[in-house]
């Protein structure tokens, strides 16, 4: 292979694999080791080959540094809203709500499936209501959205969380 193929080979195999390397970690970070180990062993592999064809007579042919730089750079974009768009794992939203739509939102949240705990709370001049809720990260915008229409000015804090263990409609056992 050589010139503009080899340099397109290049350039999508390199993002190809530096997509994967993000969904590895992304995976490691929530706590699936051994799918991140999988995607990883592939990773390796694409990641070897690839460097070894780039490094075959490079001094003469330095367009194919330019060219895997290229495709690193893309790969990071790529292989990013790739795992938005999977939206893998559980986020924990925190919302705090005046005591008066505690009540009336906690239904309407149960009633869309959702586990949520809620506490008693007070706030600087009311009672408040802090609702603890584990979503899937697919349906945290229509869950902060149905949470906005019980309340504008609410408080919402969103965190990735690590896998859940026990609790209702259990993510793990």
């Amino acid at each position: 292979m050589e010139g503009i193929v080899l340099y397109l080979v290049i350039f999508f195999v390199k993002i190809f694999e530096v997509s994967l390397a993000t969904l590895r970690i992304v995976l490691i970070t929530k706590g699936e080791k051994v799918k991140g180990a999988v995607i990883g062993f592939f990773e390796v592999i694409i990641w070897v080959v690839l460097a070894a064809t780039v490094l075959i007579n490079i001094s003469e042919d330095p367009i194919k540094v330019i060219v895997y730089a290229a495709g690193f750079a893309i790969g990071n974009y790529t292989g990013s809203s790739l795992e938005s768009y999977l939206a893998l794992g559980t986020t924990n939203i925190q919302a705090i709500v005046h005591k008066e739509h505690g009540k009336n939102l906690c239904i309407a949240l149960r009633e869309t499936g959702l586990a949520l705990t809620s506490v008693d709370a007070f706030g600087m001049t009311d009672e408040k209501e802090i609702l603890y809720i584990h979503v899937p990260r697919k349906k945290v915008t229509s869950t902060v959205k149905l949470i906005k229409e019980f309340q504008n000015d609410v408080v919402i804090t969103i965190n990735d969380i690590k896998p859940v263990y026990g609790g209702y409609n259990k993510l793990r056992k």
